[in-house]
Formats: C-alpha cells, sequence, structure tokens
C-alpha cells in the first residue's frame, strides 16, 4: 500500500508521522519551496483531542519536544467587557496530564516539529494540479510535469483543495460575513501590566457593542531562540530542545497576540488589501471606545505582524461514495475559530484515518472498506464542528444588529455574570466546554506497532 498525501500541513503531517511508523509507505507532495516557507500564524491551542493525536503518530520523543516547546499553559478562560472588566472568569485545571490538557502552541513551532524526521517523506515545491483514478490506482499530476502513482490519494491542501474542487465540485465553501485582523506584540514591562493578572494568565474573550469581538493570548515560553532553557526548567527539557533541529527556524518571542473582528460593514471596504500600520490604525479607529489600555496594546503592536481574514466555513455536505480518493482537515471541513478546534479535528482526522489504514496493512480491512469507515465517522464529528464553530463566528448572529445586538449583548453579559458568582454552575460550563474540546473522550486506546514481518 501506499498512500499519497497532497499538502503538508498539520492533518497530513501528523498522519505522515503515523504511517510511517506503522511500515506503511508515505509521500507528502508539499507546494512549498522550502522547508521554511510557510512558516506564519501565530498562536494555536492543541486540546486532549488533538494532543491524544499527535501521542500516538508521533514517535515518543518528538512528541516530547512538542510538549517541551509548547507556551506556558493558560490558568483561565475569562470573558470582559470593552473596557476590560470582568464578565466570566474560570481557573482551567492544572496540566497534570501531557495528553489530556490543553496546550499554547506557536503554529510556526507546530509546523517544525511535525516536519522534523520526515526528510525523506515530504517533497517541496510540488503544485498539484489534478488527479486520476485507473482502476485500484490513483495517480497526482504535479505543475512541474511529474506525476506519482499509489493506492490512496488523502487530500491535506487546507481550504482552498485542489482535489476537493475536482473530486468533490458538490462540496462548497461560504463567507461568514466576518473579518478578523490579527497582531502580535512582545512582552515588556510596559505591555505586560496593561492587562490584569488573570488576562495576562489566561485566554481572554471580549464581546462589545455593534458585535465587535477580540481574544487576548499571552504566550511565554520556556525555552529562547538559541535553545536556552529558563530557570526553573527540567534538564531533560532542555536536552530535547537542545537536540531538536527544528530550533534553527523557529522565531519564538514571549508575546501578546490579538484577534479583533466584526462584520464586514463595519470595517473599511479595503480591509483586506491593508497591510502593516495600516490595519493598527484601523484597529484604533474602530475601538474608539474601549478601554485606552487594550488600545495602547494595538498601538504596541508591531506592524509587520499584522494582517486581515475573511473568515470562510465549510457548507455540510452529505456522504458521497467511497473511492480511493479521501480527504482530512480544512480540505473537507474548513471551519471559523468560533470554537478554537480546527487544527484539533485534523489531528483526529488523521489519528483515525491512520487506524483504518493499518487495519488495511494486517489485512483485518479492504482499503475501500476502511476509507469508508473513516469518512462516516470524519463527516459527523467533523461537520458537527463546523456547524458549532460557524454559530459563534457568523455576521447573522443577532449581536451585529443596531438595536436587538445591544439587548442580545446585555442578556449575555448578565447570564454569564450570574455564572460566575455560582461556582456549581461555573463548573458544569467549564466541564461541558473541556469535553467538547475532547476531554476524557470515550474512544478505544490506540498504540501504532511495527508491521509484522
Amino acid at each position: 500500500m501506499k498512500v499519497l498525501v497532497i499538502g503538508g500541513g498539520t492533518g497530513g503531517l501528523a498522519l505522515a508521522h503515523g504511517l510511517k511508523r506503522a511500515g506503511v509507505e508515505v509521500r507528502v507532495f508539499e507546494r512549498d519551496v522550502l522547508r521554511t516557507d510557510g512558516l506564519h500564524g501565530y498562536r494555536v491551542g492543541i486540546d486532549p483531542d488533538g494532543s491524544r493525536a499527535l501521542s500516538v503518530l508521533l514517535p515518543k520523543e518528538l512528541f516530547a519536544t512538542f510538549v517541551a516547546t509548547k507556551a506556558r499553559d493558560p490558568r483561565y478562560f475569562n470573558m470582559v467587557t470593552e473596557d476590560l472588566k470582568e464578565v466570566l472568569s474560570m481557573e482551567l485545571p492544572p496540566a497534570t496530564d501531557p495528553i489530556e490538557s490543553e496546550k499554547s502552541i506557536s503554529r510556526m513551532t507546530l509546523r517544525q516539529v511535525l516536519l522534523t524526521g520526515l526528510d525523506d517523506v515530504v517533497e517541496f515545491g510540488k503544485e498539484f494540479v489534478r488527479f486520476e483514478q485507473q482502476g485500484e490506482a490513483v495517480t497526482a499530476y504535479f505543475a512541474d510535469g511529474s506525476s506519482e502513482t499509489g493506492d490512496l490519494l488523502v487530500a491535506a491542501d487546507g481550504s482552498g483543495s485542489r482535489v476537493r474542487r475536482q473530486y468533490l465540485p458538490q462540496a462548497k465553501t461560504e463567507p461568514t460575513g466576518i473579518i478578523a485582523l490579527a497582531g502580535k506584540l512582545p512582552i515588556t514591562e510596559e505591555s505586560a501590566k496593561l492587562v490584569s493578572p488573570k488576562v495576562f494568565g489566561g485566554i481572554t474573550m471580549l464581546q462589545a457593542p455593534h458585535g465587535f469581538g477580540c481574544i487576548l493570548h499571552v504566550m511565554e515560553f520556556q525555552w529562547d531562540r538559541d535553545g536556552n532553557v529558563k530557570e526553573g526548567i527540567g534538564g531533560n527539557t532542555e536536552d530535547l530542545i537542545r537536540r531538536w533541529p527544528g530550533l534553527q527556524f523557529d522565531n519564538t518571542r514571549d508575546y501578546i497576540n490579538w484577534g479583533l473582528w466584526a462584520a464586514a460593514d463595519k470595517l473599511p471596504a479595503n480591509v483586506m488589501d491593508l497591510r502593516g500600520q495600516e490595519l493598527v490604525d484601523v484597529a484604533l479607529a474602530v475601538t474608539a471606545g474601549w478601554s485606552p489600555k487594550l488600545r495602547r496594546l494595538f498601538e504596541l503592536t508591531d506592524p509587520g505582524t499584522c494582517f486581515p481574514v475573511n473568515i470562510w466555513t465549510s457548507v455540510p455536505l452529505d456522504a458521497w461514495p467511497t473511492t480511493n480518493v479521501t480527504l482530512l482537515g480544512d480540505a473537507i471541513h474548513t471551519m471559523t475559530p468560533g470554537r478554537g478546534v480546527g487544527a484539533n479535528t485534523a489531528l483526529r482526522d488523521a489519528l483515525q484515518l491512520c487506524k483504518k489504514l493499518i487495519d488495511v496493512r494486517d489485512g483485518r480491512s479492504g482499503l475501500i472498506e476502511a476509507v469508508a469507515d473513516y469518512e462516516k465517522a470524519m463527516i459527523e464529528y467533523g461537520f458537527d464542528a463546523v456547524l458549532k464553530s460557524r454559530a459563534q463566528m457568523t455576521s447573522a448572529d443577532p449581536m451585529h444588529k443596531p438595536v436587538i445586538g445591544r439587548v442580545a449583548l446585555a442578556g449575555m453579559r448578565t447570564v454569564m455574570r450570574v455564572i460566575n458568582h455560582l461556582p456549581p454552575l461555573k463548573r458544569r460550563m467549564q466541564q461541558s466546554m473541556m469535553a467538547y474540546r475532547g476531554a476524557d473522550r470515550d474512544e478505544a486506546a490506540f498504540e501504532i506497532t511495527p508491521p509484522v514481518k
């Protein structure tokens, strides 16, 4: 069995690790020209679903490196007003298990961890053009004139997937009507004092009038670019970091990452064409009545880190006839960041597909049967996440309406304040949030074993 993976993103690389460890031939084709391309993005939250997948798919030492290179764990989940007054604050359980816990990861670091050890698997500069199915085989064709034939082709090429457009032309994506701006600034003596200790130590969501929203992440790492581990970190962690070959490509420094979003009609018509200081100026212009401390965070932002994002989402579709082409991650279920589970769902896909392909390796299943089983489960949980994420981030939400929006915002804040003062309700809300993100999910234990000779 030979598996062709189109796209070297989170899900595709995780799948490749699992298949390589299982002795299944796998090739990943990435359109970036160099290993150092694609090093973009800020934070990604890896929940228990994502950690569980990585702990199985990655070699044990590489998973330990993944854990060692995370930022410090968020201690609180906060909801605040535009003047930074607390509406709700929940203390998150301390991370006592490297798998069943929430992690804050640099997107750049995660990509480098996932590329580590796949030098013989990933081919760069391979822009996918089309595929062709020939009986039980499938051939991928690339812009450089080359091609590759295998038994299964996996689309892991993101929300603009060319594989999906050819294979499932009925699968659509659509705009949510929401545009987000993002930026980051270094943690300094000044910036650290602009937020409360709870905000500094946690993940903070802000809902403001007119449908505006904002999120703040504080990323403090236990190591620096040179591999020097900060005081108080164990020697084993330092050794792992020093020996990690991906370290040379990392650019992490302790920073505050912010995202600001609103319905498109609340922002300049040309916002998607703006960059740098222009986006900082937009953020300041639309938040004129907000806390001066929060606006100062925007002012301190490095303009070179700012970019706009037009938030799109997949439209759920019914199951399709299974063949030797399948999809994972954003290639099939693009979702808004409203629930923060996009990367984790892609990792869950990778784990489930790897399980099924090992069944094929061991003769317990045929290839098409295995892919059908994977797709049945993936369609259910993947599009469930799409719908729940869209509900959190769409211009159709009453919050964006002129009059009813203020009523909806006031009602939401009232409910959250009540919960904040009633510990039993707060615990129930915390448990529900963690369960949605995979905590203690009842899935059969799985361990990759070498093929039987």
